[in-house]
């Protein structure tokens, strides 16, 4: 869910993250259906591995947004570092047409928090710490 607060042992908490990625060079390299497929199924099983939940995917020709919800030991540079580090590995081994030397994605990244938590939520449940 995607309003719902989440808990581990330690913690309580709601972290969502949107994040933007583009391909190097802007190549068009995601109109191909086969690589969309891969990269979405990527992203699904690197979720059930890393135990974060896929909110919203939309992939472009030239680039990928993603809205996740992430446990808070995942920063969201480590977030991206697995999902975008997977994802390219596996465009390149599976499509090696592309002749991709180095790297399928840029270096860079946008990555913006969504929430919706309030003052007075933050005071009740600091309250409820307190019985």
């Amino acid at each position: 869910m995607m309003n719902t607060y989440k808990s581990t042992r330690h913690a309580k908490f709601f972290l969502n993250y949107h994040f933007i990625w583009i391909p190097k060079y802007r190549k068009h390299i995601l109109d191909n259906p086969e690589i969309k497929q891969l990269t979405l199924d990527t992203i699904n099983k690197l979720a059930d591995t890393h135990n974060f939940e896929v909110l919203a995917t939309e992939i472009i020709p030239d680039h990928i947004h993603l809205f996740i919800s992430a446990l808070p030991k995942y920063s969201p540079s480590k977030l991206m570092n697995i999902i975008k580090g997977t994802t390219g590995r596996r465009i390149s081994k599976h499509f090696p047409k592309l002749n991709i030397k180095d790297s399928v994605w840029t270096r860079a990244y946008f990555v913006a928090t969504a929430g919706n938590i309030t003052s007075q939520s933050i005071k009740e449940y600091i309250q409820q710490q307190t019985k």
